[in-house]
C-alpha cells in the first residue's frame, strides 16, 4: 500500500494542452475518483500514474519514491480499463495467472517445448495456481475458471479484470472507466462490489469516471477535474453541498441544480425575479449573480408565499417523472424564457399537481448557492446562512 503524490503534472498532445500543472496528494488506502466531462484529462493523469504516457512536466511519487524513471510493470501499480483487455482465447484461470507467469517464470520455462524439462518451473507454477485460487474465491470467481470470456457476462468480465489486477499484489489500484460498458442494473451492483472490495484489501484506489454517481457514491474524496486542472477536490458531500464554482455546481447531483438569475439591488440586497431576498452580497448593485436550488430544497407553496428566509416563483408542470419511491416534477418558469426546473418530491404532493398548472415553488434562501459572473461561488450573509469555509478550489 502506498501514498501517490503529483506534483505540477503537465501534459500536451501538440498544440493542445491537455493537463494544466496538476498537484495532488492520494493517502495510503484512500479511494480517490477523478471525475469530469469528457476531455477534461482525467484519464491522461492515471496514464501517467501508470507509467503509460510520459508527462511534459512535473514528477509523480508512489510511497515517496519517484517513479518517473521506471516503466509501467515496475511502478506496483496495476491497471483496469474500460475494455478489460482480457486475451479470448485463455480461459478465466490463464486470463488471471498472466501476470504471475511473466513475473515468475524465466523466458525459456515458458516455452512449450522447454517448459516440461524445468521442476522449478512446476514448484513455481503450484504458487502462481495458490494465487490465483485465492483471488477467484475473494471474487467469487472460483466456478468460472475453466471458461472463456466469451462465455461471460459483462460483471464476470469486469471481476476477472479485477482478479487479474489483484494477483500482483500492488501498492496502488488504477481503474479508468471500468463500468462504463455495464448496463445500469449491473453498474449498480459493480459499484457496491469495487467499495466493498477496497475495504477488504485496504489498497489505495484511483478511479475514474464521467458518471458522478459513481463518483458519490464510491468515494473518500473526489477530484473534479475540468480543462486539464483540478477544480475542486473534497469529500463527496463537500462537493455536494458546498461547490466552490458553478461548473462543479452543475456536474455534481442528479437531477442537475437549478439555476436561477439574480441580480445585486441596493445596499448589496440580492433579487431574484425583481423581489428582494434577506440576502445580501460585497458586490456592485446591478451585478448579475447566478443562484443555485438543488431539486430536494424546491417545495410547492400553499397560500401566502411571503416569508422570513423563504424565497419563491411561479412555474408551471410541464412533466412528471415518476421513479417508484418519489417523482421528479419539470417546471417552466411561467412567463419567462429561462431553462426550466426540477423538483424531487413525494408520490403524494406531486399526485396534488396536474399537468400544465400554474405554482408557486418555495426554498429557503440558506438552502441556495450563490455563484458570481465569473462562476466562483460567493458566500452571502442573512438571516440562517451559516459564515462556513468554501472547500479550497485547488487540490
Amino acid at each position: 500500500m502506498a501514498t501517490v503524490t503529483l506534483s505540477s503534472i503537465a501534459k500536451s498532445f501538440g498544440p493542445t494542452r491537455v493537463l494544466g500543472g496538476v498537484d495532488l496528494d492520494i493517502a495510503d488506502g484512500e479511494f480517490l475518483t477523478l471525475v469530469g466531462p469528457s476531455g477534461c484529462g482525467k484519464s491522461t493523469l492515471i496514464r501517467i500514474i501508470a507509467g503509460l504516457e510520459h508527462q511534459d512536466g512535473g514528477a509523480v511519487t508512489i510511497g515517496g519514491q519517484p517513479v518517473d524513471h521506471l516503466r509501467p510493470h515496475e511502478r506496483r501499480v496495476a491497471m483496469v480499463f474500460q475494455s478489460y483487455a482480457l486475451y479470448p482465447h485463455m480461459s478465466v484461470r490463464q486470463n488471471i495467472a498472466l501476470p504471475l507467469t511473466m513475473s515468475r517464470l524465466k523466458l525459456w520455462q515458458r516455452l512449450p517445448l522447454l517448459r516440461a524439462l524445468s521442476g522449478q518451473r512446476r514448484a513455481v507454477m503450484r504458487g502462481i495456481e495458490a494465487d490465483v485460487a485465492a483471488a477467484a474465491a475473494q471474487l467469487q470467481l472460483d466456478h468460472l475458471l475453466d471458461r472463456k470470456p466469451a462465455q461471460l457476462s459483462g460483471g464476470q468480465r469486469q471481476r476477472v479484470a479485477l482478479g487479474r489486477a489483484m494477483v500482483r499484489h500492488p501498492d496502488v489500484f488504477l481503474m479508468d472507466e471500468p463500468l462504463s460498458n455495464l448496463d445500469a442494473k449491473l453498474r449498480v451492483h459493480m459499484r457496491t462490489e469495487l467499495a466493498e472490495l477496497h475495504k477488504r484489501l485496504g489498497a489505495t484506489f484511483i478511479y475514474v469516471t464521467h458518471d458522478q454517481v459513481e463518483a458519490m457514491t464510491m468515494s473518500d474524496r473526489v477530484a473534479m477535474m475540468d480543462s486539464g486542472t483540478i477544480l475542486q477536490l473534497g469529500t463527496p458531500s463537500q462537493l455536494y453541498e458546498k461547490p466552490g464554482s458553478l461548473k462543479v455546481a452543475q456536474f455534481i447531483g442528479s437531477p442537475a441544480i437549478n439555476l436561477l438569475p439574480a441580480s445585486v439591488g441596493a445596499g448589496g440586497r440580492l433579487e431574484l425575479f425583481g423581489r428582494p431576498m434577506s440576502l445580501t452580497v460585497q458586490q456592485p448593485q446591478g451585478q448579475a449573480m447566478t443562484l443555485g436550488v438543488r431539486s430536494e430544497a424546491l417545495s410547492l407553496v400553499q397560500g401566502e408565499p411571503a416569508g422570513a428566509g423563504r424565497a419563491w416563483f411561479s412555474a408551471r408542470l410541464r412533466r412528471k417523472e415518476n421513479l417508484g419511491s418519489e417523482y421528479i416534477l419539470h417546471f417552466d418558469l411561467a412567463g419567462r424564457d429561462l431553462p426550466g426546473v426540477t423538483m424531487r418530491t413525494s408520490p403524494a404532493q406531486a399526485a396534488s399537481v396536474a399537468e400544465a398548472a400554474e405554482v408557486t415553488l418555495g426554498f429557503d434562501e440558506a438552502a441556495c448557492h450563490l455563484f458570481a459572473a465569473d462562476g466562483e461561488r460567493i458566500e452571502p450573509r442573512g438571516p440562517g446562512v451559516a459564515s462556513a469555509s468554501i472547500v479550497p478550489l485547488r487540490a
